[in-house]
């Protein structure tokens, strides 16, 4: 069984080098997309990833992840894709959940923080709560924690999606689309990390209305 794991980083050489380290004791292969980091991110990446992309300017993280997909997909045999945050939000240590579904033939299956979400701060609380019920609507089944980028996707999922996003739109446009061809979307609750003195790259409120203009736009294309 080939895993690879895809990684955007930005600005994050503080605990990148630890958070790999933490993933190749899982036994997967590391790609690490850097996202026009200004630090030593690159650097860091490059000692303990299997595989890092370079890009010169910050394009977001909807970019980064489809760099990192299509490279993977053009170069790199593969059964799984496991996407994750560099930011220390989606824990190594949930990896061996991920891994398990693999072994029962799961196509595709998102982390669930949503059970306890009680570091989460309440605006993104309640923010998470209605966009996973509007893309749960729109998707015909239940994604209890839709904004969550903690994913395992089968290889044969991957490469039947259409993804046009450049932020963070990607996450609900390959729910959706995943679920027009079909596909069964399974949640798996993970630990609900956040960190008082880091700062969320998500807006939620303003974020919050680009989604729902592009998800809507996304459910009548």
């Amino acid at each position: 069984m080939q895993i690879w794991a895809i990684i955007p980083a930005y600005n994050e050489a503080d605990d990148l080098g630890e958070f790999l380290t933490k993933i190749k004791e899982k036994n997967l292969s590391i790609l690490v997309v850097d996202d026009g980091s200004t630090d030593n991110s690159y650097q860091v990446a490059k000692r303990e990833a299997d595989l890092v992309i370079k890009n010169q300017t910050n394009f977001g993280k909807g970019l980064a992840l489809r760099k990192g997909i299509d490279y993977l997909i053009n170069n790199k045999y593969f059964d799984y894709l496991i996407t994750m945050d560099a930011d220390g939000q989606h824990s190594p240590d949930d990896l061996d959940k991920f891994i398990g579904e693999t072994k029962q033939g799961s196509l595709f299956v998102i982390g669930n923080r949503m059970e306890n979400p009680d570091q989460m701060p309440k605006t993104r609380i309640i923010t998470n709560y209605f966009m996973s019920w509007l893309i749960s609507k729109i998707a015909g089944q239940s994604i209890p924690d839709s904004q969550c980028g903690y994913r395992l996707i089968k290889r044969e999922v991957i490469e039947n999606l259409t993804i046009k996003t450049k932020k963070f739109e990607i996450e609900s446009e390959m729910l959706i689309n995943a679920s027009k061809l079909g596909y069964p979307i399974r949640s798996i609750p993970i630990k609900s990390i956040y960190y008082k003195n880091v700062s969320s790259k998500i807006k939620p409120i303003s974020d919050s209305f680009r989604f729902i203009k592009f998800i809507l736009r996304l459910k009548d294309g």
